[in-house]
């Protein structure tokens, strides 16, 4: 008898679930389709971006052996190129190449790739800040006070890993411009925090005893 009553139970699901996929036939197969066709887009994307990540390898590979070898013909255009491709890592090299070999020499120009750099690219959170620093660090010998403060704010009030490195900068910064107070208080705070590099840490001490003891 329990037997009887488990195989009518088993047709029972087996014709629910029949039922189930006769009504629903429709969605079912246009919700098949629309998985099918997502796999398939993210698929080829992640190819798009896998090629194009190795043509701008390529390009820049080709563009430092040309460079290189003397050939210095159409240099400057190919990596602008790879710069304005957005690439997290071809980009920020393509760039830095520019500003190295001082290819490029327009202020104007140059903060607006920084501001790509740091911007537009998906960066890992320190190589974001690390960006940010070089764009102070560049901007310091002609900047003035709040357009550096401005840049380098991002890093002084964080937790960054850069927050010494900006601080030093900024302390240096208004020694040079004989604002001694300015300076002092920046050294003094990278001397008091303990996010500071270690590194940085002793040369804050030792500007504070060169310029600040009595």
């Amino acid at each position: 008898m329990d037997q009887d009553i488990e195989i009518i139970n088993t047709q029972t699901r087996n014709e629910k679930i029949k039922n189930f996929f006769i009504r629903n036939k429709k969605f079912l197969i246009s919700l098949a389709i629309i998985v099918l066709i997502i796999l398939v887009s993210f698929f080829s994307y992640q190819s798009y971006i896998l090629s194009e990540k190795e043509n701008l390898a390529k390009k820049y590979n080709s563009t430092l052996i040309n460079f290189s070898s003397g050939n210095k013909e159409n240099v400057v255009s190919s990596m602008k190129e790879i710069v304005f491709a957005k690439d997290s890592t071809y980009s920020p090299l393509a760039f830095y190449f520019l500003l190295d070999n001082d290819l490029i020499t327009d202020q104007q120009q140059i903060n607006e790739y920084f501001d790509l750099i740091i911007n537009d690219l998906k960066l890992e959170k320190s190589i974001k800040e690390l960006n940010i620093f070089k764009k102070g660090l560049y901007n310091s010998e002609f900047a003035k006070e709040n357009q550096l403060l401005d840049i380098l704010n991002p890093i002084i009030k964080s937790e960054s890993t850069w927050q010494s490195h900006a601080m030093y900068l900024m302390a240096e910064f208004y020694i040079s411009k004989k604002q001694n107070q300015k300076a002092k208080e920046f050294f003094e705070q990278i001397v008091s925090s303990n996010y500071s590099n270690p590194k940085i840490k002793i040369e804050s001490q030792k500007r504070l005893r060169v310029y600040f003891s009595e």
